[in-house]
């Protein structure tokens, strides 16, 4: 039997679990508020540190709330929503802050304040809703933190675009009588700025057919679904069962001085920001970043649908944007043709070969902007600067690979001129970041 114990809580940790002392040893407590007493259950025990599950809150703290979603603290999405909004932008500015400083010695002073979201809710314009059959029933929802066992949405996700809960309350029933209920894993469900939206269902059994008739039998049970799509294998398996390919969203004229307005849009299964809202902020910190004065040459790294390569266009003399998924670069060539710009170009490639081959070719470019995965782009740092930039962009939703990635920059020949925090994804512990290095 796993050991009780009591602790209180002095602190959220990176990662989002509140944090504490016991018996010399730093405790990890997912859902526990700064200023709680709390009851726990140890899960791991390590020398130096404990990760425990919370029990119960012996005296919660002032600042501690009551959630908004009834399966908080079961659902794996949200990891914050027992601190009001304003505790999760303190919290999340301290934490970025500290990331930088303990991997990359960057001191707050280059740290500025966090761009909140205007509304910490209803903000998540894709999700991906898993789905298990069990004893002849279908649960659709999100995984319970560290598993992989479904907690239903309880009538509707709080952090998600209304027409996100429009669509898993049609879903439910009707996946529910489908032909193999157990075969389908997941679905994506992706809505654009003004409301369409795109469903994909993932199939993992071996007769697709069944399937896609059956969704096609049943278009009218699905009122909210601009475009519905079947997927079997990878994205190159996607099926189109009906409707629309691809969703909007606009960036408006006046963003930045002299930006006119653009329309972008994405395909099926194509990457874009998942609060609309919070990504013209991180376009507006990312153009103050650049600079730029419309005379300089700039490379545009992960560029994606061209989110950022476009704007950056509409202020630098030419843009070159690079992108391994090559349905995210036809989605870029005709967000540019469709938008009139005409000093960009795309190459399809990944980041690393593309940097070695333009460094082969002697290229240069005066500001380079970098929106990598997770994971970072530990594999560029080096190559980077052999491209004479002077300034380096780098917009991250990890703190850890920023700070990581950052060091090595700093090792060769540049400075954190500015960090910028912006909370893309409210009631989570992610925080998302523009940060401008220049030449030393």
């Amino acid at each position: 039997m796993r050991r009780e114990i009591e602790l209180c809580i002095e602190k959220i940790a990176f990662g989002g679990a509140g944090f504490g002392h016991l018996e010399g040893k730093a405790c990890f407590m997912p859902f526990a508020a700064p200023g709680d007493r709390v009851r726990g259950r140890v899960i791991k025990e390590k020398s130096s540190y404990i990760e425990a599950e919370l029990v119960s809150v012996i005296e919660p703290s002032p600042d501690r709330i009551e959630p908004v979603c009834p399966v908080f603290g079961q659902c794996g999405g949200c990891a914050l929503q027992h601190l009001s909004y304003a505790n999760q932008l303190q919290w999340k500015e301290l934490l970025f802050a500290e990331q930088l400083w303990r991997f990359a010695r960057v001191g707050r002073e280059a740290c500025a304040p966090i761009f909140g979201a205007d509304s910490p809710w209803s903000y998540r314009s894709r999700v991906q809703i898993k789905l298990r059959w069990i004893d002849n029933r279908l649960l659709m929802g999100f995984y319970h933190s560290g598993s992989h066992f479904v907690i239903p949405i309880p009538g509707s996700c709080a952090i998600a675009h209304p027409r996100i809960n429009d669509l898993i309350g049609e879903l439910h029933p009707l996946l529910s009588r489908s032909p193999e209920p157990e075969r389908i894993p997941q679905v994506d469900l992706t809505v654009s700025d003004s409301g369409e939206s795109i469903v994909i269902v993932h199939y993992i059994g071996h007769d697709s057919k069944d399937i896609a008739s059956f969704l096609a039998d049943n278009l009218a049970e699905l009122p909210s679904a601009g475009g519905i799509w079947l997927q079997s294998g990878r994205k190159e398996s996607l099926q189109l069962i009906a409707g629309i390919d691809q969703l909007t969203y606009s960036i408006p004229a006046g963003l930045t001085t002299g930006m006119p307005h653009l329309l972008m849009a994405f395909s099926r299964g194509g990457f874009s920001q998942v609060n609309y809202r919070q990504n013209l902020n991180l376009v507006g910190l990312t153009m103050e970043a650049a600079g730029l004065s419309g005379q300089e040459r700039v490379l545009d790294l992960f560029c994606g649908n061209g989110n950022l390569t476009l704007p950056l266009a509409s202020s630098a003399r030419n843009v070159v944007g690079v992108e391994e998924y090559e349905p995210s670069i036809a989605d870029a060539r005709r967000n540019a043709a469709g938008n009139g710009v005409g000093n960009v170009s795309f190459v399809c490639a990944d980041a690393d070969a593309e940097i070695r081959r333009l460094v082969h070719l002697g290229e240069t470019f005066d500001v380079i902007v970098l929106d990598p995965p997770r994971s970072g782009a530990l594999q560029l740092m080096h190559q980077i600067p052999l491209l004479q930039p002077q300034r380096i962009v780098y917009v991250s939703c990890n703190p850890v690979t920023l700070a990581r990635d950052v060091a090595i920059l700093m090792e060769n020949g540049f400075r954190v001129a500015k960090a910028t925090p912006l909370d893309m994804f409210p009631q989570s512990f992610h925080i998302e970041s523009v940060t401008l290095l220049e030449r030393s």
